[in-house]
């Protein structure tokens, strides 16, 4: 799932003059509401900046006599790949209960982005927590649409760059768990998920597909068990998350590759001194059977080795490791500083030193929600840089 964002670093000055904010409850979406607030702010307009330094400032503070706690933020960006687009990203946190205060709240992530050079994307992320978190959802729904490149599968394509190609990635993705708590912190329940791929356009090497369909759309069952420890789910100060999930996709249910993925990942916070947080994230990726390109384990964009390009190393597996120090600065102003490993293969016997990627990287981060972030960062890898702009944190 590509969900990464582009930007340069003026964007959080750009930001507070560019952004429409707003702030919405369950009460608050009835026409006539809308109309009388409408009228209300048309009489006593005041200066639109300082109502936009006002939302900003109250943002992060907690509403809770508001069913749905909603904000959005937005503005330019400019990368070499994408050129200028706009970018918009929302968060909502919520509880099903409002009188259950001591359960982690639910929450919900949507965003959007649109560019010069033709790329788009729009899509939602979210967990949704019921009462004393008896059970789960969580879910992601994605489209998008980049022209990109693309090396070829295995370590040794996405080294070489000067094979890489162009075309038009078209993607849309669709998953969801549902886990209930068999004991504390210790939830599993099934899952689907389907993935439809298009490399369109014109490549100038068709070749690096190996033969495979450049149009694929799968769909299978998933397993998910997990023990989850967080004190919460969108920026944890402590505690462990151990999650291991299955992917069958067999070609019964109508797909032309038939295969299974089998999904490990592990990360533990801990404070290690006043305002600093340690994290960690391993994670691996094991594919077995014939994995449509587009489905390969890969690594880079937003979440895992952040400066590499998403999708340029990918192979039946693979493996990364992160550790990230969290310090907190001033007010709602953060630091972080990552370093981290990681690397695809098609055997065990194929793992080489020299193939494993080094990445290190630093980012800034401002408290838009309570344990909400928004996030700028930049990552340097092997051969490679590059700046994302997200919400909440990589792990």
């Amino acid at each position: 799932m590509k969900l990464k964002f582009t930007i340069s670093p003026l964007f959080l000055a750009s930001i507070l003059m560019a952004a429409t904010s707003m702030y919405i409850s369950a009460e608050d979406l009835t026409s006539d509401s809308v109309a009388l607030k409408m009228e209300k702010s048309d009489t006593t307009s005041g200066n639109l900046i300082s109502k936009i330094i006002r939302y900003f400032s109250e943002s992060n503070k907690p509403k809770e006599a508001k069913k749905i706690d909603f904000s959005i933020i937005g503005g330019p960006h400019y990368s070499s790949d994408t050129k200028f687009g706009i970018g918009v990203v929302a968060a909502a946190n919520y509880r099903v209960d409002p009188a259950d205060t001591l359960t982690t709240p639910s929450f919900v992530g949507l965003y959007g982005d649109l560019t010069t050079s033709g790329s788009w994307m729009v899509g939602i992320k979210g967990a949704h927590i019921f009462p004393r978190d008896r059970r789960r959802i969580d879910y992601a729904v994605t489209t998008s649409m980049e022209p990109s490149d693309f090396w070829g599968i295995g370590y040794k394509s996405g080294a070489r760059n000067a094979d890489k190609t162009k075309y038009d990635d078209f993607h849309v993705s669709a998953r969801a768990n549902f886990m209930w708590q068999v004991s504390n912190g210790f939830f599993i329940g099934p899952g689907i998920e389907t993935d439809y791929y298009s490399a369109g356009g014109d490549p100038d090497n068709p070749g690096l597909w190996e033969g495979e369909d450049r149009k694929t759309f799968t769909i299978g069952v998933a397993l998910k068990a997990q023990l989850d420890t967080r004190d919460n789910l969108t920026f944890p100060h402590r505690g462990w998350l151990l999650a291991f999930s299955t992917l069958a996709c067999p070609s019964w249910m109508g797909n032309d590759y038939a295969f299974a993925m089998v999904d490990i990942n592990a990360c533990h916070y801990r404070q290690v001194w006043r305002g600093g947080i340690l994290a960690g994230q391993f994670h691996t990726a094991l594919g077995f059977g014939s994995i449509p390109w587009g489905i390969l384990p890969t690594f880079g964009g937003s979440e895992s080795m952040r400066g590499y390009y998403l999708g340029r190393y990918r192979d039946k597996r693979e493996a990364d490791l992160t550790i990230e120090l969290r310090q907190h600065l001033f007010g709602r102003n953060s630091i972080v500083l990552w370093t981290g490993a990681a690397t695809v293969f098609d055997h065990p016997d194929e793992l080489r030193w020299s193939h494993i990627l080094p990445n290190v990287g630093v980012g800034y981060r401002w408290e838009f929600k309570k344990n909400t972030n928004v996030r700028l960062d930049f990552g340097v890898g092997r051969g490679t840089t590059g700046f994302v702009f997200s919400i909440n944190e990589a792990f």
